[in-house]
């Protein structure tokens, strides 16, 4: 253990040193290989091929992008800022061509 000096100032510790450039990561490859499987089961498949998991990832991503394009413009055509669950199945409602029955 360090004695310092009367008077003397201790060395500022500024904590752990973070790197400056942090890569963000693709958050669709948050979606798990379980997490295909257990839509596909949903869907009525009992087994799926290795191939098609990127493959329904980027489906997914394209159709995520889609609804959330939609939705924002049901918001802004309502001359809101606030996006509400009314737009976001207005908008699965005009994309998906029937409607939703949420519980």
């Amino acid at each position: 253990m360090t004695i310092w000096r009367k008077g003397y100032k201790r060395p500022a510790y500024s904590g752990a040193k973070r790197c400056c450039h942090r890569r963000i990561p693709d958050t669709i490859q948050s979606i798990t290989k379980p997490d295909i499987c257990r839509l596909a089961r949903r869907g009525g498949t009992k087994r799926t091929s290795n191939l098609i998991y990127e493959e329904t990832r980027c489906l997914l991503k394209k159709f995520l992008d889609d609804v959330v394009r939609d939705t924002i413009l049901h918001t802004t055509h309502n001359w809101r800022n606030t996006v509400t669950a009314a737009d976001v199945t207005r908008a699965l409602r005009a994309r998906t061509g029937h409607s939703l029955y949420l519980c």
